[in-house]
């Protein structure tokens, strides 16, 4: 069984990721961000003022993640090694921490981001690298 990061481990450094439905295939994070070593895994969100909106943080291998010294609320979802949603916590304060057992990976998303993206338990997600971006767009 792959990984719903297998795009991770093919991609080149400097490449962008985002979050798709399956198997629709349908973005639902289109800027994604991976923490798979360990300094990029220990820092995670710490130190910035927010996470835009169509943004997240992909944090693997881990099924438990704190929010100590955050300085916004975020949405976290649990999600197995093969991309099933198995936990959302929406709008989690600093000061906290969540965790889920089956848990192999956390995803983090701006409060309020996993409802507009329509994530629940149950759902699959993958990691799949984006397309090159032309001149005219931004992030």
């Amino acid at each position: 069984m792959a990984s719903f990061l297998s795009a991770v481990t093919k991609a080149g450094p400097g490449s962008r990721f985002e979050l798709v439905l399956e198997p629709s295939g349908r973005v639902v994070v289109p800027d994604l961000e991976v923490a798979v070593e360990s300094a990029t895994r220990k820092k995670g969100l710490l130190g910035r003022k927010g996470l835009a909106v169509g943004s997240g943080l992909v944090i693997a291998p881990t099924n438990a993640v704190h929010t100590f010294f955050m300085r916004f609320p975020i949405d976290i979802l649990f999600v197995t090694r093969a991309g099933e949603v198995v936990k959302v916590s929406q709008a989690v304060p600093a000061w906290r921490m969540a965790a889920a057992l089956r848990g192999y990976a956390v995803i983090e998303l701006a409060a309020g981001g996993a409802a507009r993206a329509g994530l629940q338990v149950g759902d699959r997600v993958a990691v799949r690298q984006r397309e090159s971006l032309d001149a005219g767009s931004f992030i």
